[in-house]
């Protein structure tokens, strides 16, 4: 089993009688928790907006995704492909070619990611001037945190 999954897909990590099916179990184990923290880290999210419209390689992957390592890529490329979020397809050619794209699973989450960028491009103004009276106020204080 890899490390940062349920060893028992698809179990709820609290089902007593206080159980809100709105709200999810924050403990380590909780398989909800374990599937936000890998759909939501910001290499996840950045490959499933790009492949939302086509099917990418590797190099065109790593040549739009600013800042990420080979490694990283390869990582995160191998985590949504075990979640069920994306396909890899090796073509039998030489040089060797394999593509990237979402699964229908995939496209469904691309969706909800797109409705958080919608929020956050509707409230970046909101939060750039938060952030500017949080920092005045910090740096009166003397607890400046970027």
């Amino acid at each position: 089993m890899e490390d940062g999954t349920s060893e028992f897909p698809g179990t709820r990590c609290d089902t007593g009688p206080d159980y809100d099916a709105f709200q999810w179990d924050t403990r380590e184990g909780c398989e909800v928790r374990q599937i936000l923290d890998r759909v939501a880290d910001k290499w996840s999210l950045l490959v499933i907006a790009l492949l939302d419209k086509r099917s990418l390689r590797f190099t065109e992957l790593k040549r739009e995704i600013d800042g990420v390592s080979q490694r990283m890529l390869t990582r995160t490329l191998r985590h949504l492909e075990r979640d069920g979020l994306v396909r890899r397809t090796v073509h039998p050619v030489v040089p060797p070619r394999v593509d990237y794209e979402l699964t229908p699973l995939g496209v469904s989450l691309h969706a909800t990611i797109k409705a958080l960028v919608d929020w956050t491009e509707s409230h970046q103004r909101e939060i750039a001037e938060a952030r500017h009276t949080y920092d005045r106020r910090a740096e009166r204080e003397g607890e400046l945190v970027h």
